[in-house]
């Protein structure tokens, strides 16, 4: 599986958006017709976006477009026009229940049919934006075997609980945590809601450092400036990763020698504490192999 640490939002009805994306250092790009585009400038979005699919992911890109919700009518429009080989996934907003997912799912399938694409091809990324989402996401994550990842939306979420939005982000802490661990218990990656102060990048780490302690492995980016503080946060540092290594060779030994256990450095290492040094090295491992790509 892909480690998504940054997921960068491209304005889909902006050209030169949209051609500065080819170089910019996310994991992926999110070419989004949904709330950075006026509903007036959707069709001229959705005619931009298409061509830059390939153009994109012919560059290297992985390439997620982020359609309109059910609400809006406009979601079979859209997906008829994003999907192709190229594409790597849609993200799709309000998703308050697994029915959003499942119907998507079958949307997506007859599209990638008429297409005589592989089904299942197309991979969901679904955003969890209200408080029923949030009630709903473990059988949200479970909707299709095409969600490969949980997005919060912090603005979206405080808006439906008319509550405010501190800068601190002190309230997201509870959903937040349900939409990581859901995502966890589904085995796939908990994505953050984007930090809109996108000039400070101090309070960006911080909030990625907040995030990353909930079990969060990525977030979305808004602006090109915030990638590199989003992905040196959510890369192992260097101290962990050694000491990772340290795990699994002496577990290696101490296995060689029939023990079930082991201490190192004055702390018991037992098989929770090897696989998550393993998990942490095969992260490693899969963000070196993208950087190299």
């Amino acid at each position: 599986m892909i480690v998504f640490r940054s997921l960068q939002f491209v304005p889909g009805n902006r050209q030169n958006m949209l051609d500065k994306a080819r170089t910019f250092k996310s994991d992926a790009l999110v070419l989004d017709l949904e709330d950075s585009v006026p509903t007036k400038e959707k069709d001229v979005a959705l005619s931009m976006v298409v061509p830059m699919i390939k153009t994109l992911s012919d560059l290297g890109h992985i390439v997620f477009v982020r359609v309109n919700s059910f609400n809006s009518g406009r979601i079979r429009k859209e997906l008829e026009a994003v999907v192709c080989k190229e594409l790597y996934g849609i993200s799709l907003g309000k998703v308050n229940s697994s029915w959003y997912v499942t119907e998507c799912d079958k949307l997506l399938s007859g599209i990638e049919i008429n297409q005589g694409l592989e089904i299942s091809k197309v991979k969901v990324i679904p955003w969890i934006e209200s408080a029923a989402g949030v009630l709903n996401v473990r059988s949200i994550s479970n909707g299709s075997d095409r969600v490969i990842a949980l997005a919060f939306g912090g603005e979206d979420f405080t808006n439906d609980m008319g509550i405010r939005r501190s800068y601190d982000g002190s309230e997201l802490m509870m959903p937040k945590s349900i939409v990581s661990m859901a995502a966890r218990a589904a085995g796939i990656q908990a994505l953050d809601t984007p930090f809109v102060n996108f000039r400070d990048l101090n309070g960006l780490r911080e909030e990625c450092n907040r995030s990353a302690n909930l079990g969060f492995k990525g977030k979305f980016s808004i602006h090109p400036g915030q990638l590199e503080a989003i992905n040196e946060v959510f890369r192992p540092n260097i101290e962990d990763v050694e000491y990772a290594r340290r795990i699994v060779a002496a577990w290696n030994e101490a296995v060689a020698k029939g023990l079930g256990s082991l201490d190192l450095d004055g702390a018991m290492v037992d098989i929770p504490v090897v696989k998550r040094a393993e998990a942490l090295l095969r992260s490693l491992e899969n963000m070196e192999q993208r950087e190299l790509s």
